[in-house]
């Protein structure tokens, strides 16, 4: 399995996602078994870490993304990847522009599919603290159900 978070730059919400889930498959056993990627709609960050206060939040649960690097979603991410994840309707309208007639990839709005009460993970680039935590916190439950939905497929 093959999974792809997509934000708009690819350095607050997709790499936090990234980071998460894969913290998340390796406690439950299946490191190797799931490829976790994330990208951006927008080239601005293309080869930067993800965005300092999203690693700092993120290291302070436990999640190290300084390892991460932007990189834009490409047309063939739809046959490289089997699950395509985005964090709002903006991207997930974005990604429907630029995916072709003959890819294999799912794609679903992150929330949407693994939380019922929020569609959109919140752009925390402009926002204070509170912003990257409140990011953490929906992410993170979306993961545990992503999770079980992996086990599942797997």
């Amino acid at each position: 399995m093959r999974v792809l978070f997509v934000c708009l730059g690819n350095i607050c919400r997709s790499p936090t996602a990234e980071g998460v889930l894969r913290h998340k498959l390796r406690t439950a056993g299946l490191t190797g078994q799931v490829d976790v990627a994330s990208a951006g709609t927008g080239d601005w960050h293309v080869g930067n870490p993800p965005d300092k206060r999203s690693q700092a939040a993120a290291l302070r649960r436990g999640y190290d993304l300084s390892a991460q690097r932007a990189q834009q979603v490409t047309r063939a991410d739809f046959s490289s990847y089997d699950l395509i994840l985005a964090m709002d309707q903006s991207n997930l309208r974005n990604l429907k522009a630029l995916q072709p007639a003959q890819g294999k990839a799912e794609l679903d709005l992150f929330l949407r599919r693994y939380q019922s009460s929020v569609d959109d993970v919140p752009d925390p680039y402009y926002d204070g603290e509170h912003g990257f935590e409140q990011v953490l916190d929906l992410i993170e439950q979306a993961c545990d159900l992503l999770v079980i939905e992996l086990k599942g497929r797997l």
